[in-house]
């Protein structure tokens, strides 16, 4: 039942919307589930660190632009601010995070696409997704919701980095309809953002409370298992309460 009120809220606030083929053709995957982005803070930085860590050498290589030793990647997640940026994530069933997308504002003057825009801010946008995950559209998923964020916040630039060999950076910047820029392996891409409106601003803060919903429904089914298997002694601690649930 939670499920399929989780579905009918993605189809009303546009999460569910299929994307649009070339010539009008139907998608090529009707029975992609649903991505739900949700919003991170703070307290996510154990399953950040989770997701980053679980990251093979090339998929750091490719996410950072160099192959991060475990404590550097760490140190990435421990400096991030929260009050200045903003990471989204997708989650799975366990709560383990299968996507990140971190939507970085910087002062438009240290930005590489400083001409691009005369708004004080631009954003740079990054996105990780676990090998499992990949093909279902959460990267595409992650930078919708953070290309959003950004017309809200009346920023109208939006960076993205990589290196030419990202082939699923390059594929949202192709897709966005991004103008790329590609110089010695490493690729430059941007896209104008257009202004917000009360039907913007509408539709992101409903996406966020269907994704909390989400969230919160997964958080107490694993609690709820995590209490089953003990008091039928499958597993935890014998004598331990039910477990809370996890906080974003």
């Amino acid at each position: 039942m939670a499920d399929s009120l989780l579905s009918r809220l993605a189809q009303w606030t546009g999460l569910g919307r299929k994307e649009p083929q070339p010539g009008g053709a139907e998608p090529a995957k009707p029975d992609r589930p649903t991505v739900f982005v949700k919003e991170l803070s703070p307290r996510s930085r154990r399953h950040l660190m989770r997701h980053f860590l679980a990251l093979e050498d090339k998929d750091r290589l490719l996410r950072f632009g160099s192959k991060l030793s475990d404590e550097m990647v760490a140190r990435y997640v421990q400096n991030i601010d929260f009050a200045r940026d903003t990471v989204f994530g997708v989650y799975d069933r366990r709560l383990r995070l299968l996507g990140v997308g971190h939507l970085a504002f910087a002062p438009r003057e240290t930005s590489r696409v400083s001409g691009a825009t005369i708004k004080p801010v631009v954003a740079e946008f990054g996105v990780s997704v676990s090998a499992a995950a990949r093909g279902l559209g959460v990267g595409t998923k992650l930078f919708m919701r953070a290309s959003m964020r950004c017309r809200n916040a009346d920023v109208d630039t939006l960076y993205m980095h990589c290196l030419s060999s990202n082939k699923v950076m390059m594929h949202i910047a192709r897709k966005a309809g991004m103008e790329i820029h590609r110089d010695y392996g490493e690729a430059d891409a941007y896209l104008k953002i257009q202004p917000a409106n009360s039907a913007t601003i509408f539709q992101e803060a409903m996406q966020e409370q269907v994704a909390m919903l989400d969230y919160i429904v997964k958080a107490n089914f694993k609690a709820l298992l995590k209490w089953g298997a003990r008091v039928t002694g499958l597993g935890g601690k014998p004598g331990g309460g039910a477990d809370q649930p996890p906080k974003s």
